[in-house]
């Protein structure tokens, strides 16, 4: 794929039709996507982020990168034929409402997966309070339980970008520690932010802002400029306008 600052079109309007613009508390931002080759294991998230941020990058930007590229340059992705799932994580996932925006944790192999990394009795939990309080019409209790490393973990969809359309990828470790890394590497000309954003909603895994900057940020997001598909735009830019 060519490098590009956006998938824009004449109608101010990229990566599914969602607009470049928004206001946020009176004050207008352009979401800028910045668009990649697909990114692979043997890459590095250096080597990315330089290639196709630095130069788009202005001061007082805000430069957030998905939480995805830096998981799989970290290799954190696994192929599905890697992972062999245990009877409690078929059990588990069979519960798991999928949604058309992601399979989540709702197939044995990302239940697994959540499995590994979050430890069998926190996931154990999660799901036991869950079923009670979904049976009241409350959601949400499982990940807020779990957390955001079971929050973030990416299943295989139809419209994942291949070869991840077979794959499952965990959250990136030390998240916080690769913003302030990356924020380094662009020259500190603007704050950068490891983001997991999807069209149900955003969390900032780990940032160079400060908490009200976080906050800010999903609301920034929140309806997921980068999109859902294989848009091939990894990261982006926030800018004042």
């Amino acid at each position: 794929m060519t490098q590009e600052n956006a998938g824009t079109e004449n109608d101010g309007r990229a990566n599914g039709g969602k607009t470049l613009e928004t206001s946020v508390d009176g004050k207008k931002y352009a979401r800028i996507p910045l668009r990649t080759r697909v990114v692979m294991p043997e890459d590095d998230i250096d080597q990315i982020v330089t290639e196709y941020a630095t130069d788009a990058v202005q001061p007082g930007d805000l430069l957030f990168v998905t939480e995805k590229i830096v998981a799989i340059t970290q290799g954190r992705s696994y192929r599905l034929d890697e992972i062999q799932p245990r009877k409690l994580a078929l059990f588990l996932s069979k519960y798991v409402t999928r949604t058309p925006y992601g399979i989540g944790l709702g197939m044995p192999e990302t239940m697994e997966m959540a499995l590994r990394e979050c430890g069998t009795p926190r996931i154990l939990l999660a799901a036991a309070v869950a079923a009670v309080t979904k049976a009241f019409g409350r959601k949400g209790d499982f990940y807020r339980i779990a957390g955001d490393k079971a929050r973030a973990i990416d299943g295989p969809t139809s419209h994942t970008i291949p070869p991840y359309n077979e794959a499952v990828v965990l959250g990136p470790k030390n998240p916080r520690q690769v913003a302030s890394h990356l924020k380094a590497l662009i020259g500190g000309k603007a704050d950068v932010a490891v983001v997991d954003i999807n069209d149900l909603g955003g969390n900032i895994l780990g940032s160079t802002l400060d908490k009200a900057g976080e906050l800010r940020l999903v609301r920034i997001l929140k309806d997921n400029p980068l999109g859902q598909g294989r848009e091939s735009t990894p990261m982006g830019i926030i800018r004042t306008v």
